[in-house]
């Protein structure tokens, strides 16, 4: 098991894209694709809003994941990088309650003592970390689901997808912060220390002096704390909400959408997503920003110091923030998915042998 896992990172990296047809009940299906990397079974594999033959490439090939790479890479940097102002004052709200007092006073004090351009602080570590967190954590996300699934088998994938969503979503997000951790150590030190540095270039090579190169890891343990439960949260409610979306509201199967509808369908589950993440990973977050504002703190006295209601401080202006951070990842991601012609598959349903041994009606 670990042995073919870590040969599908290393084709997903190094290898050229190579794809062969794979077979299910012994017979070809057009739109069943693999490569070196396990595949879902074909029911749910359809692709949605590209015409067969028309996809850019096959489903769980190397190229498709690095193709969602790419769109998780513009998804995440793009977002995070737009919101910069709403997570500036967001940490400073966790890391100073006295001096600010709530989103709007924190906002206009920020523009008074810096000017509006002291809200932009922090956007190039912003920009290049949560592109590469966003890079790992969507293409590593579709890897494991695909690979979770095959080792479940087609019956039991369907029923635990649940629990494949957040188990893929975890293990995504386990790597992608080690790619993020030392960016966003170094913007949430230009964001909650005033006169530190006004630029990344002027702020790294001071953490390396004051605290060494420790300084850029520091928070990672707190880091996973917060966006492991985070990720799970928006990837799973995230897939669950979508498919209730178009078993309950949507009128019409996704199928008939049109690829417009299908995005706005895609905004409206990621910002429902969105808000459950907000709530699930505040009070790690709020332990993050004051773990490196503070020198020689751990992560254990940062939460105790800060009580259980000093680690909600903060809350109201970040579900705003990641509500609507949330339903644009999704929202970008899956058009850059349309754009680049990928396969995009259906909500998942029940396969005809679970449906035969049950009766026709669904395991709840």
């Amino acid at each position: 098991m670990l042995s073919t896992l870590f040969n599908s990172f290393a084709h997903l990296f190094c290898s050229p894209v190579s794809s062969v047809k794979c077979e299910a009940n012994n017979q070809r299906h057009p739109d069943i694709i693999s490569s070196h990397i396990p595949f879902l079974p074909y029911r749910q594999l359809m692709a949605a809003a590209v015409a067969p033959g028309e996809e850019s490439c096959e489903f769980g090939s190397v190229k498709y994941f690095q193709l969602c790479m790419i769109g998780g890479l513009i998804s995440c940097g793009s977002t995070h990088t737009f919101v910069t102002p709403l997570d500036l004052v967001k940490c400073r709200l966790q890391v100073n309650k006295a001096k600010y007092k709530n989103l709007v006073h924190g906002l206009k004090l920020t523009i008074k003592e810096e000017g509006v351009r002291g809200l932009a602080r922090g956007w190039a570590p912003t920009l290049i970390g949560y592109s590469a967190q966003g890079t790992f954590k969507f293409g590593l996300y579709e890897l494991f689901k695909v690979y979770y699934a095959k080792i479940l088998g087609e019956e039991n994938a369907y029923f635990y997808r649940t629990y494949i969503y957040l188990a893929a979503s975890a293990s995504a997000e386990f790597f992608a912060d080690i790619a993020l951790c030392p960016m966003e150590a170094v913007k949430i030190k230009m964001q909650t220390t005033q006169g530190f540095a006004n630029t990344m270039r002027e702020a790294i090579p001071k953490m390396v002096a004051e605290e060494g190169a420790t300084a850029f890891y520091k928070g990672l343990v707190p880091l996973w704390m917060r966006q492991i439960p985070y990720t799970m949260m928006k990837f799973a409610c995230f897939e669950l909400t979508l498919e209730l979306l178009y078993k309950y509201v949507v009128p019409k199967p996704r199928a008939e959408c049109t690829k417009g509808e299908q995005l706005v369908v895609t905004f409206a589950a990621g910002y429902i997503a969105g808000v459950f993440c907000a709530v699930v990973s505040h009070p790690a977050d709020v332990v993050v920003s004051k773990l490196n504002q503070a020198k020689g703190a751990s992560a254990l006295e940062v939460a105790k110091s800060l009580g259980f209601m000093g680690m909600w401080g903060g809350l109201v202006p970040r579900i705003i923030m990641i509500g609507t951070l949330t339903a644009l990842q999704w929202f970008i991601y899956d058009g850059v998915k349309v754009a680049l012609r990928l396969p995009r598959p259906p909500p998942p349903e029940m396969p005809a042998s679970l449906k035969a041994r049950m009766g026709g009606s669904e395991r709840k």
